[in-house]
């Protein structure tokens, strides 16, 4: 669910007028709904009610250090997958025994911040990082506390670009091999054994594969007890999906119910990396129509935003509902393309879309945009990154200027030579 809804035919974020923040902040810009937000993280957050949790919020779904803020105030941690994301979990107010960090390619600076910050466990990706994890805490005179993340070669039956746990994945260890890389670090003098971490991918909308994660964890957890290691942490990752179409992902409540049974009480504090599940539908992509233009083929709605804004169309080809801001029913409808103004034929948010008709200089909503929108987008063409607003009530605050041509330039230099 969210808060985006129609009143007398247009369409508001709680109780502000789309109209409105595009006349006062202009457009493209991204516009998060601080209820929706708070709503989907105590669903998630209550569903684990049961046992022992921390919801630890996937910062490259959304790392406005706003929408953080409030996800901190509500008891969430932070998975990162970089320095610059600790640095925002830690500006938002996220305490560090709340951040967990994974990522196959931590660099020592990055592990140096970590170990000095005191995060919650590192999730270990390769032999060679956890060499390098143990040498550096050895250096900063403490322990790294680690769990090693686990590919369970499980098929998460969700777009290839986003599944993480199968064996031709560049993530985590193989499980028939993660045994033998705990036992390497238990012989480890500046490293400490705390859980095992699991994470199969993005946007699945069936529970068994998280299930048969699970089982495979369950076999792996029972051999680590069996050579003296006990886990306190079992972190089984994010990948909860959203409704982008017609798909119907599991309820929390339902995806809780699987892995508890599956559990039945296990003593371990529980680790859960959502994102797109908590983040996706709380937000949207305003954009304004700029022209329209018609081929003896195609009808295409030109508008302000584009790929360098919201690029999942053309990475994934992704579906993104697009709605008008003013609705009239008397319009009727058409099939249209809706592309941006970018100098690629990939710049598209739809194609062949059907979409009520509409003339130049309104408004359309871009939904389900509030995860992996502004985290993945770009200035390419030279473009400034659009501004995002987060509206709680009838109140809004730009928690993101929009960039502007010198903000391009800025870190830049034409050489003295």
């Amino acid at each position: 669910m969210h808060h985006f809804f129609y009143k007398d035919g247009e369409l508001f974020c709680e109780d502000v007028s789309l109209k409105k923040i595009a006349s006062e902040v202009g457009t493209p810009c991204y516009i998060y709904s601080h209820a929706t937000l708070t709503h989907h993280f105590r669903v998630f957050d209550g569903s684990f009610d049961a046992v022992p949790h921390i919801i630890c919020f996937a910062v490259k779904a959304n790392s406005n250090i706003g929408v953080l803020h409030v996800l901190g105030k509500l008891g969430a941690g932070a998975d990162i997958v970089s320095g610059g994301e600790l640095y925002r979990a830690r500006k938002a107010g996220i305490p560090a025994d709340r951040i967990v960090y994974s990522g196959v390619g931590k660099t020592i600076e990055e592990i140096d911040y970590a170990l000095g910050e005191g995060i919650l466990m590192f999730n270990i990706e390769s032999s060679q990082e956890l060499k390098v994890i143990n040498e550096r805490a050895g250096a900063l005179g403490t322990k790294a506390p680690i769990a090693i993340r686990v590919n369970p070669d499980v098929d998460p039956r969700t777009h290839p670009y986003i599944s993480t746990g199968m064996k031709k994945n560049k993530f985590g260890i193989d499980v028939d091999l993660a045994l033998e890389e705990y036992r390497r670090a238990m012989e480890l003098e500046h490293v400490e054994i705390v859980g095992v971490d699991c994470h199969i991918g993005s946007q699945l909308t069936e529970l068994p594969p998280f299930v048969d994660a699970l089982r495979r964890l369950k076999v792996l957890i029972e051999r680590l007890h069996d050579i003296g290691i006990s886990i306190r942490y079992l972190d089984l990752g994010g990948g909860l999906g959203i409704p982008y179409s017609d798909e119907k992902p599991p309820h929390p409540s339902e995806y809780a119910e699987a892995l508890l049974h599956e559990l039945k009480g296990v003593p371990y504090t529980l680790i859960f990396e959502p994102g797109r599940v908590i983040a996706g539908n709380a937000g949207i992509l305003l954009t304004r129509i700029l022209y329209i233009k018609e081929t003896p083929l195609k009808k295409f709605l030109i508008v302000d935003a584009a790929m360098n804004d919201l690029i999942r169309p053309s990475l994934y080809g992704a579906y993104h509902h697009i709605q008008p801001v003013e609705i009239d029913g008397s319009r009727g409808e058409e099939i249209v393309d809706i592309v941006g103004p970018i100098c690629e034929t990939s710049d598209f948010l739809a194609r062949d879309r059907k979409l009520q008709k509409c003339n130049s200089g309104e408004y359309l909503a871009v939904m389900s945009a509030g995860a992996y929108g502004f985290t993945m987008s770009s200035n390419y063409n030279s473009r400034p990154r659009a501004a995002e607003v987060l509206v709680k009530g009838d109140k809004y605050e730009v928690v993101r200027q929009r960039e502007s041509w010198e903000d391009l330039v800025r870190l830049e230099r034409i050489p003295t030579f």
